[in-house]
């Protein structure tokens, strides 16, 4: 889902930096507050295991589509919204700025279309009330069938609310070949289904924290039971950090080749038969801004893994390389900007 520049007018995309950007402002405000420590690692290597699982790209069949995670519900219910949000934001400029991944004046809408709703609107309205509900029965069966469900559920609606921004924010930037209608017809379905894979992957890592170590999940009442550790929180974290490298440095090399949900819609998939959709030209589509044009070239300089592979061949190594340097650099940023906020810090009580 990540949109390049020319599907937004630069006063759109000015507008969701704004968006965005209080949204940073109001969560690093709040996480001054927080003093878990384990959150400190967890987000380094969970933010890491973001970035590698969304360099798989699933097939959607019979579609000639394909997605890849968003991972907003899964850092906020580890993290927390405001922990998760800024994760993502970690993520995403990573993305874009060294591997040319969505565009660079773009990334204010990217960040709000996949990162908003899935940390904000999915743990506030979905996680949470699920999570502190009576759903199932009580026990830790209860609580594995509630985690899957709101997975689920919180992955398909924020999903959909994300598609249907990008509809919105291009519909906005004037883009006329873009008939709303038909471009909410196609981004809402392809998405639901993106949304349910991406559910059930959530459900199956969060299912394997709330077995390992329970007290790293939001809002999981033990509901006057003890529910032990299975294993140590190192031990938890050694996992999800070699699990980041392994999906990232190998798995990586399986990724679909076909064009994720928003490519799909934009421009089809007619070359293996399917139909084009909006047909649009992929060389030639959208606005034209010097903004944008500027914001490009910047791109180009920093980006020095363009696309996930090296710039100059098609080699898998560059595959490889790509999601283990990835992986490194947003579990390092993200334990810089913890560091340099304050995050995660134990209050001294007198």
């Amino acid at each position: 889902m990540h949109m390049a520049d020319a599907l937004l007018a630069p006063a759109v995309a000015a507008t969701m930096y704004v968006a965005s950007g209080t949204a940073a402002g109001v969560s690093i405000h709040k996480l001054r507050k927080d003093d878990e420590p384990q959150k400190l690692p967890t987000m380094a290597v969970t933010a890491a295991l973001v970035f590698a699982g969304q360099m798989i790209n699933y097939t959607i069949p019979g579609t000639g589509s394909s997605g890849h995670m968003c991972g907003g519900m899964l850092l906020s219910a580890l993290l927390g919204p405001q922990a998760g949000f800024l994760s993502m934001i970690v993520i995403l400029a990573i993305q874009c700025l060294f591997f040319a991944d969505g565009g660079l004046m773009a990334l204010g809408a990217n960040i709000w279309n996949m990162a908003f709703y899935g940390c904000f609107v999915g743990y506030y309205l979905i996680w949470r009330p699920i999570m502190r509900s009576h759903w199932f029965g009580e026990g830790k069966n209860a609580q594995r069938s509630r985690i899957i469900a709101a997975s689920i559920i919180g992955c398909i609606v924020t999903l959909q609310l994300g598609a249907f921004s990008v509809v919105l924010e291009t519909t906005l930037s004037g883009i006329t070949e873009l008939p709303f209608g038909a471009f909410v017809a196609l981004m809402l379905p392809i998405h639901l289904a993106i949304g349910l894979i991406e559910g059930l992957i959530t459900a199956a890592v969060l299912v394997f924290v709330f077995d390992s170590r329970p007290e790293l999940l939001r809002d999981v009442a033990d509901e006057g039971q003890e529910m032990p550790a299975k294993r140590s929180l190192k031990a938890v974290i050694a996992i999800l950090a070699v699990l980041a490298l392994v999906v990232g440095g190998g798995l990586s090399l399986l990724a679909s080749s076909n064009p994720d949900g928003l490519e799909w819609a934009l421009f089809g998939n007619a070359e293996k038969g399917y139909s084009e959709n909006m047909g649009l030209d992929e060389d030639d589509f959208g606005v034209a801004s010097v903004t944008a044009d500027k914001a490009g070239a910047i791109q180009e300089k920093t980006s020095f893994l363009p696309d996930y592979a090296f710039a100059d061949n098609d080699t898998p190594v560059g595959t490889t390389v790509s999601g283990i340097v990835g992986s490194v650099m947003v579990a390092g940023v993200a334990l810089l900007i913890c560091l340099a906020g304050g995050f995660f810090r134990k209050n001294k009580k007198s």
